[in-house]
C-alpha cells in the first residue's frame, strides 16, 4: 500500500470576545484533533468574562496554544473580528505553514475534522478556501441554506496561505460580511472554494444573534445582503425560501425588510464594483440552476402521475 504523503502544516486563529459560555467546546475539539496545528493563536478582543482563565488552563498543557489580548473595543462588531484575525495572522507570519484557519470560539467538531480538510487541500492545489457544512439548533446549512457548496461558512474557514495573501486577509467592516468578502474575492481571483458535506461542525450561538434575537438577526442579514451587492431578484427568492422554513414567514419577511430598508437608505457598500458584478453573476447562475432543477422535478412528477394512470 502506498503511504499517504505528509499532510500540510497548519495554524489556527480564533478571535474571542466573551466566549466563556462556549469556548471550552472549541478547546476540547482542537486539542483532540488527530492532526494538531503548529500554532493556535486565540486573540482575546476585550473580554469582560473569564474567557482568558479558561484558555489559560489549556495552554499550560498545550504550549502551542497562545492567548493574545487586544485593547478592548467599546462594542462587539464584525470589524473587531476582522482586526483580531488579521492581528493573529501577523503573529504567525514567521512560521512555516501552508494552511491557516479562522475558527470561531463557539463551535465543536469531530476529532478528524482538520485532517479531513488538510487532505482536501493536498488533493487539489487550486483549492483556496475550504470548510464543512454546519448545524445550529433548528438549522442545518446543508438543507436550510440558499448559498450552495461554494460558500464557506465564516465560523470555520480554512485558507491556503497563498490564497489568503491574495485576497488581503479580512476586510474590516463593522456591519459584517468580512468572511463572505474573503471567499467571494478568492473565487473572483480564480481560486476554488468549497464547503464539504462529508463533515460538519456545530455552532452553539445561532448566526447573528449575539446581543439580539432571531428576527433582528434576520433583518440585519437582509441589510447585509444589500450592502454586499446582492441582486434584488436573488433576494426575493432567498426570502421566499426562508419564509417556508420554521418559524415560517417571519424570518423571510425580516430578511426582505432589511434589504429594502438598506436600499431606501442607500447604505454604503464595502465591496468593489467588480466584486459586486461577479457576485451577481454567480447568483443568477445559481438561480437558473435551482429553477431548472425545480422545473425538471415538476415535469418528472407530472410524468409519474400520468404513467400511474
Amino acid at each position: 500500500m502506498k503511504p499517504f504523503p505528509q499532510l500540510p502544516r497548519y495554524v489556527l486563529i480564533s478571535p474571542a470576545r466573551n466566549e466563556a459560555k462556549f469556548i471550552e467546546h472549541t478547546l476540547k475539539s482542537i486539542v483532540n484533533q488527530t492532526t494538531l496545528p503548529l500554532k493556535w493563536v486565540i486573540v482575546e478582543n476585550g473580554c469582560t468574562d473569564n474567557t482568558a482563565e479558561i484558555v489559560g488552563k489549556y495552554s499550560k498543557d498545550h504550549p502551542w496554544i497562545e492567548l493574545v489580548p487586544l485593547p478592548k473595543d467599546k462594542e462587539r462588531s464584525f470589524a473587531g473580528k476582522a482586526n483580531a484575525f488579521n492581528a493573529g495572522c501577523e503573529m504567525v507570519d514567521h512560521l512555516d505553514f501552508e494552511i491557516i484557519g479562522n475558527v470561531d470560539a463557539d463551535i465543536s467538531f469531530d476529532a478528524d475534522h482538520f485532517e479531513f480538510l488538510l487532505r482536501k487541500f493536498q488533493e487539489d492545489p487550486r483549492l483556496g478556501v475550504a470548510g464543512t457544512v454546519f448545524q445550529e439548533e433548528g438549522y442545518n446549512s446543508a438543507t436550510d441554506s440558499f448559498e450552495g457548496q461554494n460558500h464557506v461558512a465564516g465560523q470555520c474557514q480554512i485558507f491556503r496561505r497563498e490564497c489568503l495573501r491574495d485576497v488581503g486577509g479580512y476586510v474590516a467592516h463593522r456591519a459584517g460580511g468580512v468572511d463572505w468578502i474573503a471567499v467571494v474575492t478568492a473565487r473572483m481571483l480564480g481560486w476554488k472554494t468549497r464547503s464539504f458535506q462529508e463533515k460538519s461542525f456545530f455552532h452553539y450561538r445561532r448566526m447573528g444573534t449575539a446581543g439580539r434575537g432571531r428576527v433582528a438577526a434576520a433583518f440585519s442579514y437582509g441589510e447585509k445582503d444589500y450592502y454586499l451587492g446582492g441582486s434584488p431578484v436573488w433576494q426575493v427568492f432567498r426570502c421566499a425560501y426562508r419564509a417556508v422554513k420554521p418559524p415560517y414567514l417571519i424570518e423571510g419577511a425580516a430578511l426582505l425588510a432589511g434589504y429594502v430598508w438598506a436600499w431606501v437608505r442607500r447604505m454604503p457598500r464595502p465591496v468593489s464594483k467588480q466584486l459586486m458584478q461577479f457576485h451577481r453573476r454567480e447568483q443568477m447562475t445559481k438561480l437558473k440552476a435551482i429553477l431548472g432543477r425545480m422545473l425538471r422535478f415538476r415535469k418528472l412528477d407530472k410524468f409519474t402521475v400520468s404513467a400511474g394512470r
